[in-house]
């Protein structure tokens, strides 16, 4: 998938890979998609619960031996 802006949370556990997401959602344009990186396996359920409670578009997510690729369109501000 393609993404216009990614945000490394390689490592961080649960609730930090969540924390980051919300500070930088409020950088990306309306209409772009954030990638996230995390090693967190927490972020397949907690992904996409952050996006329906903040009115965001859950994307998908890609996984790569322990890596997740999460993404999200920022569809309001």
């Amino acid at each position: 998938m393609k993404a216009d802006i990614t945000l490394d949370c390689y490592g961080l556990l649960c609730p930090m890979p969540i924390i980051k997401i919300t500070q930088k959602i409020k950088e990306v344009p309306v209409g772009q998609v954030l990638e996230v990186i995390s090693t967190d396996e927490g972020i397949k359920s907690d992904l996409p619960a952050w996006c329906s409670s903040n009115g965001q578009e859950f994307l998908g997510i890609e996984q790569e031996d322990d890596t997740y690729k999460g993404y999200v369109k920022k569809i309001k501000d």
